[in-house]
């Protein structure tokens, strides 16, 4: 995930997503790769470009999303 605006990279988050959303998840990722934030190796990680918008929980009064999971994702408009 990365800051709205910035682009800077804020952290991951788990998909809890339904099946038809995380096929719709899916199938955007594969549509639309991206290539990594500036001096993030993480090797295992399918980046996307940017243009999805996610509504996320995470625990409160923290700076960066801990334990954090997607609950919605909508295309940037």
């Amino acid at each position: 995930m990365a800051e709205r605006g910035t682009g800077r990279y804020v952290g991951s988050a788990f998909i809890t997503l339904n099946r038809e959303m995380r096929e719709r998840l899916w199938q955007r990722v594969q549509e639309a790769p991206g290539s990594p934030p500036k001096g993030m190796k993480r090797p295992a990680t399918q980046w996307v470009k940017p243009g999805l918008i996610g509504r996320v929980k995470h625990l409160r009064g923290e700076e960066d999303p801990r334990h954090a999971s997607l609950q919605d994702f909508r295309e940037e408009e």
